[in-house]
């Protein structure tokens, strides 16, 4: 498949928003899994203000330790801050030369083998509800035009949320956003065994449960979690819950 056909792909998902299944940890999985397939960075993580002010990680594409340690430093500083208190794309230059109100970020990035780090806002109009961290282990930035399209991806994935929101399932995924930083840690887990079972990569397993997720209409934590507690797919009528809006995320 070509980088184009990729890019439409990519938008035609977002778009994918306006459904009585919608699953917003899948889509959010979904959105970093792109964008570290479409743009030259070494990892990509989604941080989200919701609910309250406060910046938190439902979705990075890497369950590394090392990841872990960076987003939890980016939520108190750093691009991914930056870019959602002012809405713009913030995209410094190399790590080394990195503003010293990123002392901690800057430190635990370049510890972790990342030079560059950029970030662009999740908004729409005035409210901006999160940012798209790009993380980058390279000797040179990452592209102006791809951190213009990041933008757009960026863009088009708040209309999704947004909308989503204002749905009649705006109770369910209000909660999904609510309880989705526990839900990525199942997905995680679940991505590095069923990676580690099948001898796939990370990539792989996640796309095979997100298929069968889909296939199947189940909420994509019910799969993770079913990895997890019994190693191995979950049969269509063994997982809950169902993806439909009346089900919720009591379990996640």
């Amino acid at each position: 498949m070509s980088r184009e056909q990729k890019i439409a792909e990519t938008f035609v998902e977002l778009a994918d928003t306006l459904v009585a299944d919608f699953d917003v940890i899948d889509f959010l999985q979904q959105l970093t899994v792109r964008c570290r397939d479409i743009f030259a960075v070494t990892d990509v993580a989604v941080l989200l203000a919701y609910p309250g002010p406060q910046l938190y990680s439902p979705a990075p594409c890497d369950p590394s330790p090392t990841l872990a340690a960076v987003l939890d430093l980016a939520l108190g500083s750093g691009p991914a801050l930056d870019a959602y208190r002012t809405a713009a794309v913030v995209s410094p230059g190399n790590l080394a030369s990195a503003p010293s109100a990123w002392r901690e970020f800057t430190i635990q990035a370049r510890e972790a083998g990342y030079t560059y780090a950029s970030a662009v806002p999740l908004r729409l109009r005035h409210e901006t509800i999160g940012s798209l961290l790009l993380l980058r282990a390279t000797d040179s930035p990452l592209p102006a035009d791809d951190l213009t399209m990041a933008q757009a991806f960026a863009d088009a994935a708040t209309i999704g949320l947004l909308h989503a929101r204002t749905l009649e399932v705006a109770d369910t995924v209000n909660e999904q956003l609510h309880t989705a930083l526990h839900s990525r840690i199942a997905i995680e887990q679940a991505k590095g065994f069923l990676a580690a079972h099948r001898n796939t990569s990370l990539d792989d397993a996640f796309a095979t449960m997100r298929n069968h997720a889909r296939r199947n209409r189940l909420l994509l934590t019910a799969v993770a979690r079913h990895i997890v507690d019994t190693g191995d797919l979950p049969l269509p009528s063994a997982a809950s819950p169902r993806r439909h809006p009346a089900d919720g995320v009591a379990n996640d």
